[in-house]
């Protein structure tokens, strides 16, 4: 009996592999609660690009992802300054801004940002526009026990949420990739395109952990 409630609880906990194709996650509420877990074994990056689209009508900061390993709690996070309007990636705790982007409420954007560790250069795509390339960490890879999280910013590994820093909305199309993806595979990623899923994370074979009240609902789109 004592290793049936055992297996039950390991069954609950497990993560989930789904194709979200057409899906997105909804973030209905501001929690310092709710939130998404991406799963994967990878534990070293020496270049990353990561691809995510987001809907959301808040006024106010908050993460659209972030990945913490136990040396550092923004290892890679990409974070929404909205008094200094600002997307700001976070690679290995050091931070740079990217002003200038038209981050309108109540419609969809899609973001990527590369950064490799040979040269140390972060780039930003914003609904299809590059950024210039900046300086920003190099030398040494992400490296670690990584947790990568959807609708919360970690001020530790794994914790330490602060719910004026949560995510409300929607979020879909989220892709990862252990190298810096191509800039025509970003824009085919931008225009909804064919292109090369990540091999770290894939929407089309995520997986995952839903945290409190997180929703999976059909992508939102306008008709023609």
């Amino acid at each position: 009996m004592k290793w049936f409630l055992v297996l039950m609880m390991l069954t609950a906990c497990a993560a989930d592999i789904q194709d979200l194709s057409g899906k997105m996650f909804t973030f209905p509420q501001q929690t310092n609660r709710a939130r998404v877990k991406l799963n994967t074994p990878k534990q070293d990056f020496g270049a990353v690009t990561i691809c995510h689209r987001s809907f959301t009508d808040l006024k106010r900061d908050h993460a659209l992802f972030s990945l913490s390993t136990s040396s550092s709690s923004n290892d890679f996070l990409v974070f929404w300054d909205d008094k200094n309007q600002e997307m700001e990636p976070h690679i290995k705790n050091v931070k740079t801004e990217y002003g200038g982007r038209n981050y309108k409420p109540n419609m969809w954007h899609s973001v990527c940002t590369t950064w490799d560790s040979v040269s140390g250069l972060v780039q930003l795509w914003f609904d299809g526009q590059p950024s210039i390339r900046k300086f920003i960490s190099s030398g040494s890879n992400i490296r670690g026990q990584t947790i990568i999280l959807l609708g919360q910013e970690q001020d530790s590994h794994g914790g330490q949420f602060d719910i004026n820093q949560s995510f409300v909305g929607m979020m879909s199309d989220v892709h990862m990739w252990d190298y810096t993806l191509s800039p025509c595979e970003i824009q085919n990623y931008m225009n909804e395109l064919t292109f090369t899923p990540g091999n770290v994370l894939n929407w089309k074979a995520l997986e995952f952990e839903i945290v409190d009240k997180v929703l999976i609902e059909n992508k939102i789109m306008l008709c023609h």
